[in-house]
């Protein structure tokens, strides 16, 4: 399968929180980004949420309420004509040492397995160093930091880090139309 895009959540998709999304109601769409899924989505491109979301394990929300933000989520992508192929998410803390929480690509791979991605041909969009990271070690074609979320601070740490980006977008929207015009080049 070809034509993935990877997405982040928090900070990419939806206004990110130092106190983390721990209900439907904190979660608010970033200006633009229901518009990037539908542009997309024309574009034959089909998006999958890679995302971190230890909130489960710190025991800030359940699995449900967990559920019921992400079903707000598609809820308000699909009334924007746009679509979300799956949700691969890890509930682990950092300090547990799993193989799919960012910046380790274990959930790009999960993703690769389940459907057969061609990761050659896919894109990985986030806010942060471990977005990039995670796009990098599991080799996809191209990698874009947006600024909004905590994008501005992985500039720096990813430049004192000697990693880049293929693009630096304002945000998903701009992502977006990167992501379509460059595509097949």
């Amino acid at each position: 399968m070809k034509n993935i895009v990877f997405l982040d959540r928090d900070g990419v998709i939806n206004q990110d929180s130092p106190l983390y999304i721990k209900s439907p109601d904190e979660f608010h769409f970033i200006e633009g980004s229901v518009k990037a899924f539908e542009n997309l989505k024309s574009s034959g491109l089909e998006v999958i949420i890679i995302t971190n979301q230890s909130v489960i394990n710190r025991g800030m929300v359940t699995q449900e309420v967990l559920d019921s933000i992400f079903d707000k989520m598609r809820d308000g992508v699909r009334k924007g004509s746009g679509d979300i192929k799956d949700i691969f998410f890890c509930k682990h803390t950092p300090d547990e040492g799993c193989d799919c929480r960012k910046p380790k690509p274990g959930l790009i791979n999960q993703a690769k397995e389940k459907y057969g991605i061609d990761l050659t041909s896919s894109v990985m969009v986030g806010d942060s160093t471990k977005d990039i990271l995670a796009g990098k070690a599991a080799g996809c074609s191209q990698t874009v930091l947006v600024k909004t979320g905590n994008g501005l601070k992985a500039i720096k740490e990813l430049n004192e880090k000697g990693v880049g980006p293929d693009y630096i977008a304002e945000n998903l929207l701009d992502a977006s139309n990167w992501i379509i015009k460059n595509r097949d080049e």
